[in-house]
């Protein structure tokens, strides 16, 4: 009972931190699942009315989020709430199956507080919160995990697993361990022929949501488009980076997570090293190891390392933060495993809260700023109230950037499917090519009213970067448009705005801005 009075505090605080700043602007990522959400409630085919190389498995995440709670940037929050409680739920659930009540305690606790960080993006719905919701679950009902066994159970955690990986493609690095860990787990025992009854269960399982996205999107006449955004171009992204880049980026982020939470990864290494002076522990330490591989797999493709994708690593951390405290409160004897058990996780957790307080209590739109610095993210919320007001609801409009949490907010489509600029400014085969028809479809439409986001990190150029799509722009403002709107982001202090008269022929000030025009 004590346990789970431990764990309705630890959900009830969540909900509590995380609601308070459920008021923080969108980012782009989140602006590109909400929207894709939205057009899918419209009825709308994802790489067709809207592309991007993910898998759509956060697309119809969101937009069940968004059914059910309302299409404002808040609901998607209260989406991202109930996916973090679920994983805590989840992880404690398995933190008791392979240890005890007390590890599973400190896995949710760790998980709850780890997710929470800025530097994982934690406060975003990114893709990675739902990937790992997927794999909890298939985890907890694996063959193996616990005494109990079936085909019937493997397939059940093939198809979990399966969809972490349509909410991701990373996710597919828990699929190779789950079947590696029934195959491993079954070979132990001598169940030959029922071993290989659970993988095949496993693998059809596995394949069954892919399977399926296939298949819809075949009958959608989307097939193609499907598979050039998730495998052709997906692809040639994941080798762009060079090995010396993504190794240095990787360190970087790896130093700003620990120093975040020195104390609870205090607890990790503790938990690492417990194999070696606990016998109970040593008994899950193939599970521990192997799911610790699995994750640090999931976050190496592509050697881009962004913050958010380190999520898809905390609920091992956690889980070995869990095994160090229930070794330890074992270590300490009859006398002092209580103290241990419950103040040396308390002592991590209230460390932590200390060093996170700013993150805490801080306006949620300061908080933005502070941890995506000068993106244009609250920005968006204006520019899209102004579109809301002067467009009409099936009109379509522009942004020339990659702000598509822009269409999203002011409930507008777009002129284009290309929902990202990133892709244009790239160094492949089909850079150009992609140029080419986001112009061609911008023409076709006309919209009457465009957006340019000038800010460095909406676009990622390169000295190799074609400026094709920008002189197109620039050229046809030129020709056919007036600047109505005008929000200069200085590098410091609050952003300008100016709309109406006031921004008719003014200049920007700063070099990051966004400009609204609308055809003369």
């Amino acid at each position: 009972m004590r346990a789970w009075l431990g764990l309705a505090a630890i959900c009830a605080a969540t909900v509590l931190v995380r609601l308070r700043l459920a008021g923080m602007p969108l980012e782009r990522d989140e602006g590109e699942y909400a929207y894709m959400g939205q057009l899918i409630l419209r009825g709308e085919v994802p790489y067709v009315a809207a592309v991007n190389m993910k898998l759509p498995g956060t697309y119809y995440a969101y937009a069940a989020v968004l059914a059910a709670f309302g299409e404002t940037a808040e609901a998607v929050r209260v989406g991202l709430l109930l996916a973090n409680l679920g994983a805590i739920v989840l992880l404690f659930l398995l933190g008791r199956r392979l240890l005890d009540a007390a590890a599973g305690l400190t896995a949710a606790a760790t998980y709850a507080l780890l997710s929470l960080s800025p530097t994982v993006l934690g406060l975003a719905a990114k893709a990675e919160h739902f990937v790992v919701l997927c794999v909890l679950a298939g985890l907890l009902v694996l063959p193996g995990v616990g005494a109990r066994r079936g085909a019937g159970r493997a397939a059940v955690a093939g198809a979990l697993l399966g969809l972490a990986v349509l909410m991701k493609q990373h996710g597919a690095a828990f699929v190779a361990f789950g079947g590696a860990w029934i195959l491993w787990t079954g070979w132990r025992s001598g169940r030959v022929r029922a071993t290989l009854a659970e993988a095949a269960a496993f693998t059809a399982g596995a394949a069954l949501p892919l399977a399926a996205t296939a298949l819809a999107m075949w009958r959608a006449g989307a097939f193609e488009p499907f598979w050039f955004w998730t495998v052709t171009y997906a692809r040639e992204y994941a080798v762009l980076v060079p090995l010396g880049v993504g190794l240095g980026e990787l360190a970087r982020q790896a130093t700003a997570i620990v120093a975040a939470s020195p104390a609870l990864w205090l607890l990790v290494l503790l938990g690492a090293t417990a194999p070696a002076w606990d016998r109970a522990v040593r008994a899950q330490a193939p599970f521990l190891a192997g799911l610790t591989l699995a994750s640090c797999a999931a976050i190496v493709p592509g050697l881009r390392f962004s913050e958010h994708y380190f999520v898809m690593l905390l609920p091992a951390a956690s889980l070995l933060a869990g095994a160090g405290v229930t070794a330890l409160a074992r270590r300490a004897g009859p006398g002092l495993a209580s103290a241990a058990r419950v103040g040396v996780p308390l002592a991590a957790v209230a460390a932590t809260l200390l060093q996170a307080r700013a993150t805490l209590v801080a306006e949620p739109v300061a908080l933005t700023r502070a941890i995506y610095g000068r993106n244009p993210f609250p920005e968006a919320i204006e520019v899209a109230r102004w579109l809301a007001a002067h467009t009409a609801p099936d009109e379509r409009v522009a942004v020339i950037g990659s702000e598509p949490e822009i269409y999203f907010l002011a409930g507008r489509r777009a002129a284009t499917s290309y929902m990202y600029t990133y892709p244009l400014m790239e160094s492949h085969p089909f850079a150009h090519e992609m140029q080419d028809a986001m112009i061609a479809e911008l023409e076709r439409a006309r919209p009457r009213v465009l957006v340019l986001v000038n800010v460095d990190t909406s676009w990622s150029r390169t000295p190799a970067s074609s400026l094709e799509l920008l002189a197109w722009a620039e050229t046809t403002v030129n020709a056919g448009y007036e600047q109505v709107g005008l929000i200069e982001i200085p590098p410091d202090g609050a952003a300008v705005s100016r709309w109406g008269a006031a921004a008719q022929g003014a200049a920007p000030r700063t070099p990051a801005f966004v400009a609204v025009f609308e055809r003369r």
